[in-house]
């Protein structure tokens, strides 16, 4: 019987999740420094002045030190926010505030610009479970990412966020999966 590949995702994305679950706190904090300071290259060599970045859950690679960061030096920041109808808005978050979204991912609290904000900035910051060698992109199977790249017409260069061990060979692939340019680890950011 062939591989389906909505199975193969599941158990990898379920691999994946008790990975980052027991990875121990010392290893989370040096990760954290890593993708600090790659993300800070990354935009040292786009010159994005503006981008969208999301806010991480306390298991993903720690994005907020980058978008702290980011947001001290004037580059506007979007962050995504989730909607019923599987899209994301778009906010710069001026309060300075979390809350949950609807899937519990933390959401920045902020006049909502709507789907199409996204369209306006230099460099797009996305999550992932995985990245694979090719540049494919496994998602956490929401799809909110997917439906958003999928539908821009001209697409800023897009980069994930993963730890070493995430970044593998090959990911189980759907026809609505979306690519990304680049990838971002700890040690490393590789264009694709």
């Amino acid at each position: 019987m062939p591989d389906d590949p909505d199975v193969d995702k599941r158990i990898l994305r379920a691999e994946l999740r008790e990975r980052r679950r027991n990875m121990p706190a010392h290893e989370r904090e040096l990760a954290t420094e890593g993708f600090t300071a790659r993300l800070e290259e990354l935009i040292g060599s786009t010159e994005a002045e503006s981008i969208s970045c999301y806010l991480s859950m306390p298991t993903e690679p720690n994005t907020r030190p980058f978008v702290n960061w980011a947001e001290a030096r004037g580059i506007r920041v979007l962050f995504p926010v989730t909607r019923e109808d599987g899209l994301l808005d778009w906010t710069v978050g001026e309060e300075e505030t979390e809350t949950l979204g609807l899937h519990g991912t933390p959401e920045a609290v902020g006049e909502l610009l709507g789907p199409m904000a996204i369209n306006d900035v230099d460099l797009i910051i996305v999550p992932a479970a995985a990245i694979d060698a090719t540049g494919m992109r496994l998602g956490w199977g929401r799809g909110y990412f997917d439906k958003t790249l999928g539908s821009m017409g001209k697409c800023p260069p897009v980069y994930a966020v993963v730890f070493d061990s995430e970044f593998v060979e090959t990911v189980p692939r759907e026809v609505h999966d979306q690519g990304v340019n680049g990838v971002v680890t700890p040690t490393r950011i590789i264009a694709f």
